[in-house]
């Protein structure tokens, strides 16, 4: 139920995902982990989704295109 839309500006060259990230704020723990599991596929997981202080659910992993992910159930 969430569109995001972005533009490479016409860039040139190899793309490059460096000093952001995007943010996930899934209304359930299970609905993170189903978005967070697709995210890490080919990816790379930063730090695994789970419980913290401030949330229930969080982690951060990078896609496959290399696109940083936050992932976050609010407490």
């Amino acid at each position: 139920e969430t569109t995001l839309m972005a533009s490479d500006g016409m860039g040139s060259g190899k793309a490059s995902f460096q000093g952001i990230s995007l943010a996930l704020s899934p209304a359930s723990e299970a609905e993170a982990h189903r978005l967070f599991n697709a995210l890490a596929d080919g990816g790379q997981v930063q730090m695994p989704l789970s419980a913290t202080f401030f949330s229930p659910a969080f982690g951060m992993v990078a896609d496959r295109f290399g696109v940083a992910w936050l992932v976050l159930v609010a407490s």
